[in-house]
């Protein structure tokens, strides 16, 4: 279990909090690119880090990132009118181009000349794998982007569901980061696979897996070991790369599923359930099963929310909990969510009250190591990960070796070390 202190200092994410200022020295997701349209499309709402911005497409196709209030009158810039190469206020017609830059001052005499001491908060932006990434730390420590396999072209080649939901971004992540859960949440009575999972059956027949979690210079190797018959053994791979993103175990050949998480403020998250190929666009036949509302969530059009929510309790279907599936939710993201949204009965869960077990290693691994971050960076330490972005080219498992042989044989096998190399 955490002390009160540090569940705290792991859960406030805000300006100028220890964890705010910790996640702001990585590139951060902040929207679809989708969300922006094209060039002078109306600009859109972004909430992250407990900061209100809006993010519009300028004339050239770049993505601006402004603080969403007007400095003149703090009128909403999410009004305003995008033309010819900025945003302009529609209270006074103060106009801001992509860097926050004002560019036109029209209602005072004063605005030709002032107009050039007159900033904005903006941030720099990137576009990869159909995201929209932000740098919100200081400018002189912003790395290059890391070399994530899943978002290293510009345009998007996977399929990917944004989805709110409120509860705080570290006990949404932690099901990510825990593999045992898949064996009893995502498992039906007759212990066979949920339609278009990609989990093992093996999973669902040995629910006691033993742990071997691994420190590495992206974050965690997270290594879930289980029984595959009298000869074999089943590895069940998640890679955490911090701070934000966790690699889902998936047999070789599938696409990848990325759980990106994003705290919008202290109590609602941002979640894109990214599946992605990491050599290749997906087929029909992936694109088809990613929508038959099961391994995605079926959303409320024009919405961020899903169709299963916490008002509606998930659609749960008591009958079928009976006689099908372990839940009676039909979408893996609604069964997650149904038991972390209101995981100790609030938005943010006291984890001092927790009983763990040697089944939760991951778990205290990976709130050691946000804890150790967040720690070593209010004593003037910067995270080592975000300038080390090369060694996140590296990807999940699901394979089966002879209890002979070496997981590190299967490691180099499966590239889940040094994908890049």
């Amino acid at each position: 279990m955490l002390s009160r202190e540090d569940n705290e200092l792991l859960c406030r994410v805000g300006p100028g909090t220890p964890m705010g200022e910790l996640f702001r020295r990585f590139w951060t997701p902040v929207a679809l690119g989708s969300e922006f349209g094209g060039p002078d499309s109306p600009p859109g709402r972004v909430n992250v880090l407990g900061e209100k911005l809006v993010g519009f497409r300028d004339t050239a196709g770049k993505i601006g990132l402004i603080d969403a209030y007007c400095p003149h009158r703090r009128a909403n810039l999410f009004w305003g009118r995008n033309e010819q190469h900025g945003l302009r206020c529609v209270y006074h017609g103060w106009k801001f181009d992509a860097t926050g830059q004002c560019t036109d001052l029209p209602n005072c005499p004063e605005g030709a000349t002032l107009k050039d001491r007159v900033k904005t908060t903006a941030y720099p932006t990137l576009e990869r794998g159909g995201l929209v990434w932000a740098f919100l730390g200081p400018r002189a420590l912003m790395p290059a982007f890391p070399a994530y396999e899943g978002f290293s072209t510009v345009e998007n080649r996977g399929y990917i569901t944004k989805i709110i939901a409120k509860g705080n971004y570290l006990q949404i992540m932690e099901g990510d980061i825990d593999s045992s859960h898949v064996s009893f949440l995502h498992s039906r009575l007759d212990n066979d696979p949920l339609p278009g999972s990609r989990v093992d059956p093996n999973t669902f027949a040995d629910r006691q897996p033993r742990w071997f979690p691994q420190e590495t210079d992206y974050g965690l190797m997270l290594t879930a070991q289980r029984n595959a018959g009298p000869d074999h053994f089943q590895w069940r791979i998640n890679q955490y790369l911090m701070p934000y993103i966790t690699l889902i175990a998936a047999p070789p050949g599938l696409p990848v599923l990325h759980q990106v998480r994003c705290p919008i403020d202290d109590e609602t998250s941002m979640h894109f359930r990214c599946f992605i190929h990491p050599e290749r666009p997906l087929t029909a036949e992936e694109i088809a099963t990613c929508e038959a509302g099961v391994i995605s969530p079926e959303m409320i059009p024009g919405t961020f929310t899903m169709k299963e929510n916490l008002a509606n309790e998930y659609l749960i279907d008591r009958d079928d909990q009976r006689t099908t599936t372990y839940t009676g939710i039909k979408s893996i993201v609604a069964q997650d969510l149904a038991v972390v949204q209101d995981q100790g009965g609030g938005a943010i869960a006291d984890r001092s009250l927790e009983y763990l077990v040697s089944s939760d290693r991951a778990i205290i691994m990976l709130r050691k190591r946000l804890l150790t971050a967040v720690k070593a960076l209010q004593q003037g330490i910067e995270p080592p990960e975000a300038r080390n972005g090369k060694s996140v080219a590296v990807r999940p498992g699901d394979f089966k070796l002879p209890r002979d042989v070496p997981f590190v044989e299967g490691a180099r096998e499966h590239r889940l070390v040094g994908a890049a190399n």
